[in-house]
Parts: structure tokens; sequence; C-alpha cells
């Protein structure tokens, strides 16, 4: 009698797991919607951060490269860049890579916003 009530607990117990996760992934899985990229791991910032350093490469636009920027959080654009470019030279990135991140940072530590907007 014993054995068969362990046995309905496992039955049970397995059961719930699998109806958990059906539900979870099948009938209302979690849908992120209008997120921002503040939310991102570090290495995904890290190459968010790059293609802005890319983009500011070919265009030269600091407003649009900080705006770009102020999506991450709070931190000013160029305490943005310096912990990417730290992160850059720790794991491998490329020499161009850092150098058009070092470009940007220079950028951003002489930026003050609202420059060349004309009223």
């Amino acid at each position: 009698m014993f054995t068969s009530k362990r046995i309905r607990l496992r039955i049970i117990f397995v059961l719930g797991v699998v109806a958990g996760i059906l539900y979870g992934w099948v009938v209302d899985p979690v849908e992120y919607t209008d997120v921002t990229p503040g939310i991102l791991r570090e290495d995904y910032r890290a190459d968010y951060v790059l293609m802005v350093a890319e983009a500011y490469h070919g265009d030269y636009d600091t407003n649009a490269a900080a705006r770009r920027l102020a999506v991450l959080g709070s931190a000013s654009p160029a305490d943005t860049l310096s912990a990417t470019l730290e992160y850059a030279r720790g794991n491998k990135f490329s020499q161009q890579e850092i150098s058009m991140l070092q470009e940007l940072f220079s950028a951003m530590q002489a930026y003050q916003p609202g420059e060349g907007i004309s009223p």
C-alpha cells in the first residue's frame, strides 16, 4: 500500500510539471513588447554600443549617437562608452571596433546636449 501511494504521488508530480510547462510555453507564453535595450545582457549591450559607434563613424551625428546611447539607462553616454571599451578590451574585440568605440568616446566626452540645434 505504501508503494502505491508513492507511485501516485510521483505520477501527480510529473503531471503537474508537464501541465506547468505546457501552460507556460504553449497556452500563455511570456511575450516581451515595448522593451528598451537597457535590459540587455552585458555582451549584447556592448554589441548595441558598437552598432551606435559604427553609425556614428558613418555620419558623425553626435546628437543621434547620444540619443541612441540614452536608451541604455541613466548613465552618461561617456560613462556607457567607457564601460563598453573596458568590456571590448577584455573580450577580444577587433582593433577596428575598439578604435570606433574610442572615436565615439572622445566625441561623447566633449558632447553638450543641444549641439547643432538651431532655434
